[in-house]
């Protein structure tokens, strides 16, 4: 049987990424089992536990923590603090006292995750992804149900604006050119920058967070939209006045469906841009959500939880990325 080029070429394709992919987790498994081996040589010596535990130290704190790599110094002033795993994580983490993995200066510790551990996390991970055990302990599902929710309801809302203000720019050239500067002005702010003005204003940090994914993916769709319905033909334009069509059964009929793929590329750019930013937005506000699961996980050290969560995080936006090419891919036309 004779393949196509274009199914030769996915085949191609599909074979290099996978060589990369196989290269990587062998730069991965090589690079963590050295550093595992290295701090082999650091595991804390019978006295010392005991010393340790008897500081105060849970044992299975002092586990999780020799795991991670911390050194008996940074273990007993831990001890000396007199709180458990749990009351430190709600603090902030080791990393708000100064404390982190790296050990003594030049010296390889074993906190770095192997591939394995990694893999062996996620199973665990997608075993129970819906659980809630209060706070600071919610599955992963559970933290990917409420970025979701906030990425559709920011986005459904600039959806709301940005399409039919795309459209009036697109077809009135006077409001296109008298909106242009504030619109060039206010695209490039990051929006970030526009979290401290929300949090002051609105003094909700989740309505904060979905003025963000608002205010992130309204420019891309509006932008696209007045490009699109700008660069419909004019000879279809034409067209449908020689039939009499009305304003809107023209902006319907014509206008729309020859803009839709210009439109949905927009979209596209919007989503990404939005997935983007709320995982940086939810590091900022706490509660929920796969930014601060992201954070939260770093502050615990516990980096296999982590990597599982970035995982998720590239997996989920992959899977919506596609989803709106799939709607793109329906609305696109040959003239």
């Amino acid at each position: 049987m004779t393949l196509s080029p274009s199914t030769r070429l996915r085949l191609r394709a599909a074979v290099l990424s996978l060589t990369l992919f196989a290269a990587l987790l062998a730069v991965w498994y090589v690079s963590t089992r050295r550093i595992t081996s290295d701090a082999s040589a650091s595991r804390l010596a019978p006295a010392e536990r005991d010393t340790l535990l008897a500081a105060g130290l849970r044992a299975e704190d002092l586990d999780h923590y020799t795991a991670a790599g911390l050194d008996f110094t940074q273990l007993r002033q831990i001890a000396t603090l007199g709180l458990t795993r749990a009351d430190i994580e709600m603090a902030g983490g080791l990393a708000a006292l100064g404390i982190t993995s790296a050990g003594a200066p030049g010296k390889k510790t074993g906190g770095f995750p192997t591939p394995a551990e990694v893999g062996r996390r996620l199973v665990e991970a997608l075993r129970d992804p819906f659980y809630d055990r209060g706070t600071n302990d919610k599955g992963l599902g559970v933290n990917l149900a409420h970025s979701l929710r906030r990425v559709a309801i920011g986005f459904l809302a600039a959806i709301a604006i940005a399409l039919p203000v795309g459209f009036a720019l697109g077809m009135s050239p006077l409001l296109n050119a008298a909106l242009a500067p504030y619109i060039q002005i206010l695209k490039p702010i990051s929006p970030l920058a526009w979290m401290p003005l929300a949090l002051y204003t609105i003094k909700d940090a989740e309505k904060s967070s979905l003025f963000v994914i608002f205010i992130c993916s309204v420019w891309p769709m509006l932008i696209n939209t007045a490009f699109g319905v700008a660069a419909v033909r004019k000879d279809w334009i034409n067209i449908g006045r020689t039939l009499e069509l009305s304003r809107f059964e023209l902006a319907t009929r014509i206008i729309l469906p020859a803009a839709a793929p210009t439109i949905f590329t927009g979209m596209r750019i919007a989503l990404g841009i939005a997935w983007l930013v709320i995982v940086a937005a939810e590091m900022l506000i706490g509660g929920i959500g796969m930014g601060y699961l992201v954070w939260n996980e770093w502050n615990g050290l516990r980096l296999d939880n982590m990597l599982v969560a970035v995982l998720a995080i590239g997996l989920v936006g992959l899977l919506l990325d596609l989803a709106v090419a799939r709607l793109l891919a329906l609305v696109r036309y040959q003239e």
